[in-house]
């Protein structure tokens, strides 16, 4: 049977994402005057919308929050023609559109036709995978202190991990909770220097070192956390009314792992332009192996992946300059 032909796409370029990178990458493609869409997923949102502030944003003194940044970014990108579309993404299948190969893209009952397609997934909490973990998210488990620290207003509460939005999150808990516990498997932290200052010089926070979450137990809310210290062995309990997970990121790339290259952590491998494995397939921010996850450098990868799609498009339409 002959491959099925349409005479042309609705989209020069589409975006899958609506974080910071899917975000800059659409007002940039818009900007260039080309047809662009934005799918932003309806079941996960942009992890930077639930961050308290964003005080290194170069050009922002004083910080924003994380929320406020993306709509910014997303207005800004709109008033140059982007246009987006909300859904979950399960398939992109390749097609011809008339002389061209390009894309068809699957988000529920809905199908969009593209020339070139820019993933920008990002990525989600990774859990912790310990006995009461997933019984209790929503009921004392959290991913995200700006969200959920009013509800534990003088209560003690455990953050479990040792980078930067770790301890971060850490020092706001400390706004509103009695105490608060951060756990962390190594005897130092990861988090910048500005960061570790400030929380091992608050009052409100104290140290589990060398110490591993085993189980997180109660009744229908939280009441304990079982810890394990890595160098000794010794076993405690931790009475807390609430954990807030941020032990690093998983990339939120499973339906493109058979599409292009990923490495062993389900990153998208791409190089320096945002260029995946296939041709006219590119890929920026978060979900992306690289070695820096900052807001910055997503929408850097962002602008990048706009250009080299654009040229890209250009040439299969014959208007390389």
């Amino acid at each position: 049977m002959a491959e099925q032909t349409d005479p042309k796409p609705s989209y020069d370029v589409v975006i899958i994402g609506g974080g910071p990178a899917g975000l800059t990458a659409g007002m940039y493609a818009a900007r260039a005057s080309f047809r662009t869409l934005a799918i932003e997923g309806s079941s996960s949102v942009s992890q930077i919308t639930a961050t308290d502030i964003i005080e290194n944003y170069p050009g922002i003194p004083g910080g924003t929050n994380g929320f406020e940044l993306v709509e910014n970014i997303k207005a800004q990108a709109v008033g140059f023609g982007l246009e987006t579309a909300s859904g979950d993404v399960t398939s992109v299948t390749k097609k011809r559109w008339g002389e061209a190969d390009g894309w068809e893209i699957a988000a529920g009952e809905q199908r969009y036709g593209t020339l070139s397609v820019i993933l920008a997934t990002g990525a989600a909490w990774r859990h912790l995978g310990v006995p009461g973990e997933e019984r209790f998210i929503g009921r004392g488990v959290s991913f995200c202190a700006t969200c959920d620290a009013p509800l534990y207003r003088n209560r003690d509460v455990a953050v479990v991990g040792g980078g930067d939005t770790a301890i971060q999150e850490a020092i706001y808990l400390t706004h509103f909770a009695k105490k608060v516990t951060v756990i962390h498997r190594r005897d130092r932290l990861r988090a910048t220097a500005i960061l570790q200052k400030r929380a091992l010089a608050n009052e409100k926070i104290s140290f589990a070192w060398d110490s591993v979450v085993d189980a997180i137990n109660g009744l229908d809310l939280i009441q304990e956390v079982r810890l394990r210290n890595v160098k000794t062995g010794e076993k405690r309990t931790l009475p807390v009314s609430g954990v807030f997970i941020f032990v690093g990121l998983t990339p939120n790339t499973a339906p493109f792992r058979d599409l292009v290259a990923v490495d062993p952590g389900g990153y998208i491998t791409v190089d320096a332009n945002m260029q995946t494995s296939v041709p006219g397939i590119f890929a920026c921010g978060d979900c992306t192996a690289k070695r820096l996850r900052q807001v910055v450098t997503a929408c850097g990868d962002g602008a990048t992946a706009a250009f080299s799609a654009q040229l890209y498009v250009e040439e299969l339409k014959g208007e390389t300059y």
